[in-house]
């Protein structure tokens, strides 16, 4: 059973208003997805689509099998929402208001406490269980809406800027919580984020989308194979055969384009078997920035063909 699907999901605010134009991807269980683009691309009205706060205009989506127009409460029973601006109660302590969000979920009430300490403990929140919220900073209030959404263990996690706010180092802990509940937990993650370095850390697939259109969908590798066929490589080296084919950069530093990295040993076996010494080999492989580029420029192409 596939964990997120959507068929041609649409979304129509007004008949001019399109906010959602056709997207189509499915997900398996215990993947990091990163759905990425700007402000303004679609990604809140899919998430708010995929959790039952709206209604599609076209197409459709499900969430485990469910159905989230037709059963948004079941939806919301296996689901942790986290969005970009933590909403929970000031008046109360952080405790507290897990404490109140557990029993929103039907927990026993000590299994919601033991659970509440741990997700404390683990988000480094221990030393501000009894404050108030209203004191809390927003990095804290960013780790306790995270602890809030997996109060109830949920097997779907969508995230909103999940390190909005945070500092490096709670950042980091928010980062390997969520590798470990993919990988230990099998929870699907949905992220959502228009900061692509950091999808290029944490994610295992991504789904490229700007003004309500899926550019398109798959790993990394996937999506350098469709963006270029081959691999910069750059190699500092004395003694170079010509026949390498091999272009001079400055000085003793080559570069040469590969189809696969496999070609790159047999490049430098060449170089020593001429009596040559390598110093450094790299190979660069586009980034997830470059790649979105790229499929943005094409899109805008398009239109423009059109």
């Amino acid at each position: 059973m596939k964990a997120v699907t959507a068929e041609r999901l649409t979304k129509k605010y007004t008949p001019e208003k399109t906010a959602l134009d056709g997207v189509s991807f499915s997900l398996n269980p215990g993947e990091i997805f990163g759905f990425l683009g700007p402000n303004g691309a679609g990604k809140t009205t899919t998430v708010k689509l995929l959790g039952g706060m709206l209604t599609p205009t076209g197409g459709t989506c499900r969430v485990l099998d469910l159905d989230p127009a037709k059963d948004p409460a079941a939806v919301h029973s296996i689901s942790g929402f986290v969005t970009e601006h933590a909403q929970m109660y000031d008046n109360m302590t952080g405790m507290d208001n897990l404490l109140f969000y557990a029993a929103v979920f039907a927990m026993p009430e000590r299994e919601g406490k033991r659970r509440a300490q741990e997700l404390l403990e683990q988000l480094d929140l221990t030393n501000a269980a009894d404050q108030k919220l209203s004191t809390y900073s927003t990095g804290m209030r960013q780790r306790l809406s995270l602890a809030r959404a997996m109060l109830h263990s949920p097997k779907i996690l969508f995230l909103d800027e999940p390190t909005s706010g945070l500092d490096p180092e709670s950042a980091r802990s928010v980062n390997e919580l969520i590798r470990r509940l993919a990988k230990e937990a099998g929870t699907t993650v949905f992220l959502c984020t228009h900061q692509l370095r950091y999808a290029q850390e944490i994610c295992t697939c991504y789904g490229l989308v700007d003004r309500g259109r899926l550019l398109t969908v798959g790993t990394l590798q996937e999506l350098r194979s469709r963006t270029t066929s081959t691999i910069p490589v750059t190699i500092q080296a004395d003694r170079v055969p010509a026949d390498l084919g091999l272009q001079s950069k400055e000085g003793d530093v080559y570069t040469i384009s590969v189809s696969e990295e496999k070609e790159i040993p047999e490049i430098v076996r060449a170089i020593v078997a001429a009596g040559g010494n390598v110093y450094h080999v790299s190979a660069r492989e586009l980034t997830l920035e470059e790649i979105y580029f790229h499929f943005l420029e094409n899109a805008s192409k398009q239109e423009v063909s059109q």
